[in-house]
């Protein structure tokens, strides 16, 4: 992707060498390119520029006097890396180069080069740059107008948003992912209102319908059907028609409701129980899971075909603890929703109170942020102390005696994960880094000890 020349000539330039000649040499070439370029012979020449002046790009070399660009890029704030670097370095300092894009260094170029090779390299930095805004932009335009509230500011919410607005009009199935409490009905509602689909939207709980009965609830029933059934039923295949279907928790669904789910997604057509002859639906499905489907599938609870059929698109919802720049906007958003509800008097949160929250592990996710929040409402306590006590509670449950050795302390630590992901083994796996493969061969040794 190569810009036009009058992209560049709205930037500005800092270029740091300790050579004249390259100072002078890269000065004249691009300064015709460039709205301001600037040389520094020394890292203290750059940051006393710096303290001035913006720069929306540094060229600068990896050895120079006093301190190295690569000394000076890592005693830089995030904050204060608002400029595109790239570095010049020699063959000695390639892994000091390597090491500098890990940092977050835009790119670099090997001495000796030409003008041409350097343009080029600017080029593709500038490129870059080009699409994070557009792509920025995108998202910023996406959350603006979308339809149910997705609360964050993360990149990640941002993009899960682009990917529910790309998807949301293609009636294909999609599989949304996440643990307990992070939000995966609210991406289903979204997938709906942006979908155009004039039918309703509705959500369905696969694990908190009896086995039995599960099969007429979302097939309906003929009367006489079964016992009790003196009328017939529409099923809500039926009440979803033109509409979408949202299957929470489908990794509970029994193996022989699966089949028969199957069978109505691949033939558009649903049989209510007790009836001869099947009916035609529209319906748009969208399934949520806690549970890693593929893991169930390889453990023989959950049919392979139907996991790849409702697997046409994946969205995975991220756990609140790998979004934390999510947290301040949920914060005041529970804040104002419940001070409306409940009638109480609103509570000020301090920084300290936001920053402990960040740094917070949140097992329960979103849910357990908002509950959090209405407790401190309900007893009117200073949002401070109401954390620490908190924080206290746990961390007295935390606690594991002296006398205990290793393999103890890791049971228990094992043990008090998987009770706070309430039993659910693939949150606990996911909170504890391990596979859920793991999990259970430890649950399975501690049984036949």
């Amino acid at each position: 992707m190569t810009l036009p020349m009058t992209t560049w000539s709205a930037l500005s330039l800092l270029i740091v060498d300790d050579e004249p000649g390259m100072r002078s040499f890269l000065g004249k070439a691009l300064a015709k390119r460039f709205a301001q370029v600037e040389t520094a012979a020394s890292v203290e020449e750059a940051e006393a520029l710096r303290s001035r002046l913006h720069f929306d790009l540094i060229i600068a070399d990896i050895r120079l006097p006093g301190r190295s660009g690569i000394e000076w890029h890592e005693s830089l704030q995030p904050s204060e890396r608002r400029s595109d670097l790239i570095f010049m370095t020699g063959y000695g300092d390639m892994e000091s180069a390597l090491r500098a894009l890990r940092l977050g260094a835009s790119d670099f170029i090997l001495k000796p080069f030409n003008l041409e090779q350097m343009v080029q390299a600017v080029d593709r930095v500038i490129a870059r740059r080009h699409l994070e805004r557009e792509n920025w932009l995108l998202r910023q335009e996406v959350s603006k107008h979308f339809p149910v509230q997705l609360i964050g500011d993360s990149a990640t919410t941002a993009d899960l948003k682009c990917m529910i607005a790309r998807v949301a009009p293609s009636p294909a199935a999609v599989l949304v992912e996440g643990e307990s409490g992070t939000g995966k009905e609210l991406v289903a509602r979204a997938l709906h209102q942006l979908s155009g689909r004039s039918g309703a939207f509705v959500p369905v709980n696969c694990g908190a319908i009896a086995p039995e009965l599960l099969e007429s609830e979302l097939f309906g029933h003929v009367q006489g059907a079964f016992t009790g059934a003196r009328k017939g039923r529409e099923g809500l295949f039926r009440v979803a028609q033109q509409g979408t279907l949202f299957l929470d928790e489908i990794g509970e669904m029994p193996l022989a409701m699966q089949s028969s789910l199957l069978r109505a997604l691949e033939q558009k057509a649903i049989r209510p129980v007790g009836a001869e002859r099947e009916l035609p639906v529209d319906v748009r499905i969208v399934a949520a899971t806690n549970r890693n489907l593929k893991e169930e599938v390889e453990a023989g609870r959950f049919r392979a075909d139907l996991f790849y059929r409702l697997n046409v698109v994946t969205l995975k919802v991220a756990p609140l603890r790998e979004r934390p720049e999510d947290i301040p906007a949920l914060v005041h958003h529970f804040t104002e929703r419940l001070t409306t509800e409940m009638g109480m008097a609103p509570l000020r949160w301090t920084h300290e109170d936001v920053a402990a929250m960040q740094a917070h592990e949140w097992p329960g996710n979103v849910r357990e942020l908002r509950n959090l929040i209405e407790r401190s409402l309900l007893l009117g306590k200073p949002p401070a102390l109401e954390w620490q006590a908190e924080v206290g509670v746990q961390a007295a449950q935390s606690g594991y005696p002296d006398e205990w050795d290793l393999a103890r302390v890791a049971r228990a630590h094992i043990e008090q994960v998987v009770a706070r992901c309430d039993g659910n083994k693939s949150a606990a796996a996911r909170t504890l880094g391990v596979a859920r493969k793991t999990l259970e061969r430890k649950f399975k040794e501690w049984e036949q000890a």
